[in-house]
């Protein structure tokens, strides 16, 4: 059939199974929102209420779903908007589909009017990128486009189209999708030979799990690797849900911010196998000493991620699904009890705990998980309240924990919690957000609204930059430079003013009513938490420090 290029547009993301689309119109793009007005019973179109906005929310539904998000934008500024978001999905590998439109190609590369070189701008943030300025490779970029967004390690992918090549027509004919395969031929029976050779000499192993394993859907075989080796499992921020958080060996996350239980395991293992993790620095810390008496294996899709910031005995590059299913086949039954007793032992000494008198993130977290059964979708933006969200709530399944982990980007938690309900609307979604962070995108309210999105939106209140503010109370001799929000802004007047309903917290008392009031209501909820400006996220572990020197509030009070 002949169709324009917004139609075939249109088409090629019917193909590829797309029912939801984040985005903002604008002039260049203008010729594709008209045809989604044709497809607007097939393809569900979400206005944000900023680019940005739409990013966050394609990835949020790509994280809650495992599926490729999808937003669009108009040139020039419409497409640098994007680009935080970009930039987001790139640092935690996830697929994502960003539709830009350009100037024709008459002008293009004059400096006309809302021109940018958008793929020269996000070269270094998307796993690739195309410009499109002839109809005839308009159909094979975007197929190609969702391929490699979801092929072997997954990443954002950005197809900017010029305005001609939405105008013009040609043939076009669907296809099914190409079945995209786990990358199993980069690992060797050798490998895995050594892999369980390696198993069976350990005496205390410890597995390190992060967001590949969520990536390719090993939940599973994790599972069953963690019981067949006998050894105890932690996990990073990103990789949150992909071990049940409620089962016995799990001794909560590492790093930084990680628990001592699995901060000094970790130092105290003698074989430490990392499945799909990349070692941030946030999890290392000192990278010389990290793990430092222990072998350790490196299982991952990405050959670059071998020896990149740890080097590692062992390396095996592919699939994290075929290689543990191969490993559970070849590995025999191992027992560990005097070191699981040990690990017990440290989460007894080293429970994660907060003061019980007071209304703080931590508590507000609890009754969070405790009212949704730990079976809420939880979405997060950056600092205190993010690390809070991580240590107290249990994330029994993979794809229940949406954040910015790489990036680390403050204001994504809005949009990503509208793009998770669309992807899973009959669970709940929170997002927990901090007065600072909420600040930067809280205009998607008018979207959550707009839309009548059942989401919740919890500001933990404390008036300040609280991240910061620790490290300027821990580090910076106690100067308080720009951290400090003590104004006159009423979170609660904003939210209704945008539409949605208002709910304030001030005691531990009102903080459950308020979750099952806003559990309740069918429509977009505001909590707004206040809690004290100088709470902090213990453990920590200094910047540059080993991480078996992490430290409490009770350490630095004897210290």
């Amino acid at each position: 059939m002949m169709l324009t290029g917004s139609e075939i547009i249109c088409e090629c993301l019917i193909e590829q199974g797309v029912d939801t689309v984040f985005g903002y119109p604008g002039g260049t793009i203008l010729n594709v929102y008209d045809a989604l007005y044709q497809y607007k019973d097939k393809i569900n179109h979400i206005l944000t209420s900023h680019e940005q906005g739409a990013a966050h929310a394609a990835d949020g539904y790509a994280r809650a779903t495992g599926r490729v998000g999808v937003c669009m934008a108009t040139s020039g500024p419409g497409a640098t908007n994007l680009v935080t978001g970009i930039a987001t999905a790139y640092m935690d590998s996830i697929p994502l589909v960003a539709i830009t439109a350009n100037v024709a190609v008459s002008i293009l590369g004059r400096d006309s009017f809302q021109e940018i070189d958008i793929t020269g701008v996000t070269m270094p943030i998307t796993k690739h990128n195309f410009i499109v300025k002839d109809i005839k490779d308009l159909v094979p970029t975007i197929r190609k486009a969702f391929q490699i967004a979801k092929e072997g390690r997954p990443g954002p992918v950005l197809v900017d189209i010029t305005k001609n090549v939405t105008a013009e027509k040609m043939e076009f004919e669907s296809q099914v999708p190409e079945v995209i395969e786990p990358r199993t031929y980069t690992y060797s029976s050798k490998e895995l030979e050594k892999v369980v050779e390696m198993i069976k000499e350990s005496k205390k192993p410890f597995i390190f799990v992060g967001g590949g394993v969520i990536a390719s859907g090993a939940s599973n075989e994790l599972k069953e690797f963690a019981e067949k080796i006998d050894a105890p499992v932690t996990d990073s921020l990103m990789g949150k849900g992909a071990f049940d958080n409620t089962r016995p060996r799990y001794t909560g996350m590492l790093g930084m911010h990680g628990t001592k239980a699995s901060n000094f395991g970790v130092s105290q293992c003698d074989l430490l196998i990392v499945i799909g993790a990349r070692f941030s620095d946030r999890v290392t810390g000192n990278t010389a000493t990290f793990a430092k008496d222990a072998k350790i294996i490196h299982i991952d899709i990405d050959t670059a991620e071998i020896n990149k910031n740890i080097i590692v005995d062992l390396g095996v590059v592919g699939d994290a699904k075929m290689i543990l299913k191969e490993l559970n086949h070849m590995i025999e039954r191992q027992s560990h009890p005097q070191w699981l007793k040990e690990i017990r032992d440290l989460k007894e000494r080293y429970p994660l705990s907060y003061d019980q008198t007071e209304l703080t993130g931590p508590y507000v977290i609890e009754q969070i998980d405790y009212l949704t059964n730990s079976d809420a979708i939880i979405c997060t933006d950056v600092g205190q309240h993010q690390m809070w969200a991580a240590q107290y709530y249990h994330y029994r399944h993979p794809r229940q924990l949406i954040t910015s982990g790489g990036a680390g980007t403050m204001g994504f938690g809005l949009g990503a919690a509208i793009g998770a309900k669309y992807g899973q609307p009959h669970k709940y979604v929170f997002n927990i957000a901090g007065d600072g962070c909420f600040r930067m995108n809280m205009n998607e309210l008018a979207t959550a609204s707009r839309y009548n999105v059942p989401i919740i939106q919890v500001v933990i209140n404390n008036h300040v930059l609280g991240m910061v503010r620790q490290w300027q109370t821990l580090f910076y001799g106690e100067r308080y430079s720009n951290t400090i929000l003590e104004d006159k802004v009423d979170f609660c007047k904003v939210a209704e003013g945008l539409g949605c309903k208002a709910i304030k917290v001030t005691t531990k008392e009102q903080v459950a009513p308020a979750i099952k009031e806003a559990m309740e209501y069918e429509g977009p909820v505001l909590i707004e938490v206040v809690i004290g400006k100088d709470d902090k996220v213990f453990p920590m572990v200094a910047p540059g420090s080993a991480i078996s020197s992490a430290f409490d509030e009770t350490d630095l009070k004897n210290k």
